[in-house]
């Protein structure tokens, strides 16, 4: 190859380089948690997605929520989000519970943790970009996965909505 093929070929491939950079990043000093937007920093991070799907089985989340599709606990996969959908409110609920229900797990996960379980719990009702989450799962599925191309926005819901709207399909 002659010098001049070279020399034209080496701006295309620093290009190519440099547009597979920006996929995810990971701080391996620390300084995450110092930063008080560490929630955005673990949504996308596929690193950190897998850890929360790993942290869920640990925790025996699965025990209330079934595999995101509900159980005694809401489900993890709709678009209702009683107290909000946000990774900094997902990470506070599993933090410090919530009325009815939710233990608190403040005193047996670091909040590093929660927030990759807060990535998790998002990556679940598709809030998450697609190429952050992995290409298969860790076990099998015993469910439908939910629809990527679905991307349903979340809403507040008060107790009370919900429990009419369990009386109406109940009915």
């Amino acid at each position: 190859m002659s010098l001049p093929c070279r020399a034209s070929l080496l701006p295309l491939a620093a290009f190519a380089l440099l547009a597979g950079c920006g996929r995810e990043t990971r701080d391996f000093s620390g300084k995450m948690m110092e930063s008080p937007h560490r929630g955005a920093k673990f949504a996308g991070n596929a690193w950190r997605i897998s850890n929360g799907a790993r942290l869920y089985v640990w925790m025996n989340c699965a025990g209330c929520h079934s595999h995101g599709g509900g159980g005694m606990g809401p489900p993890l996969r709709d678009a209702k989000w009683r107290y909000g959908s946000s990774m900094d409110n997902v990470a506070f609920t599993i933090l410090n519970g919530r009325p009815n229900g939710m233990p608190a797990f403040r005193d047996r996960i670091t909040e590093d943790q929660a927030y990759e379980l807060a990535a998790y719990v998002r990556s679940l009702s598709a809030r998450t970009r697609e190429d952050a989450l992995g290409g298969r799962q860790d076990e099998p599925a015993n469910v439908e996965p939910p629809p990527l191309d679905e991307r349903k926005q979340p809403r507040a819901v008060t107790p009370d909505e919900d429990a009419a709207q369990k009386k109406v399909g109940t009915q």
